[in-house]
């Protein structure tokens, strides 16, 4: 029988791991999810998740960490370290979705690049607009975004809904818009490795979803 495991992730992540969980059959697996909107407040989330392991590590086999550093500054790193649970690689959840190789080059073809994920292009308004203060002044447009050049969605699923969504969300913010398919990326190949045990490398920009 797999050793009980508990995930606990950014609620940005939430659908994709549970729709991995149902895939992948992983009834041996529970999820813990934190409030998303901390990425507006970074310096909460390594003590958010501090409080999470420390509450159910008695109750699992293995603890993962499904966050990546997410402005942290290396923060989330230390309480790891201190408590001896592993986490996503990378600096952000981008990285982790797109494929390490595949991220760089979007990076470097166009560095002023905005992202969205289907959980922010769900949630745009909510997380971005609202915020950054853009629904009441507009005109803070340029201050916030005046350096960037196109917005970029990495799509999890084909969502015509979704999609018109981050369309709208370039538009408001005068940004080109490049939809990129990433399916589930490495945030699969990671959590095969750490809930299922199958074997991962360094890098995976497979599409997988």
């Amino acid at each position: 029988m797999p050793e009980s495991v508990l995930v606990i992730a950014c609620g940005a992540l939430a659908r994709e791991i549970v729709a991995l969980r149902r895939r992948h059959a992983w009834n041996h697996m529970d999820l813990k999810c934190i409030d998303a909107q901390l990425h507006n407040r970074p310096r909460e989330i390594p003590e958010a998740v501090r409080r999470l392991i420390r509450r159910h590590k008695r109750e699992y086999e293995r603890i993962f960490v499904a966050y990546a550093d997410c402005g942290t500054a290396g923060a989330l790193d230390r309480v790891l370290d201190e408590e001896r649970v592993e986490r996503l690689p990378g600096p952000h959840c981008y990285q982790v979705l797109a494929g390490t190789s595949r991220f760089e080059a979007l990076s470097q073809a166009q560095p002023g690049t905005f992202y969205l994920t289907d959980f922010l292009a769900r949630h745009f308004d909510r997380l971005v607009v609202g915020p950054l203060g853009l629904d009441e002044h507009p005109e803070l447009r340029d201050a916030y975004f005046g350096n960037y050049r196109r917005l970029v969605y990495l799509s999890q699923r084909s969502d015509a809904a979704l999609e018109a969504k981050a369309r709208a969300a370039a538009a408001r913010l005068a940004l080109d818009f490049e939809r990129v398919d990433c399916g589930y990326g490495a945030l699969e190949a990671e959590l095969l490795a750490r809930v299922s045990g199958e074997p991962h490398g360094q890098d995976d920009s497979r599409l997988l979803a």
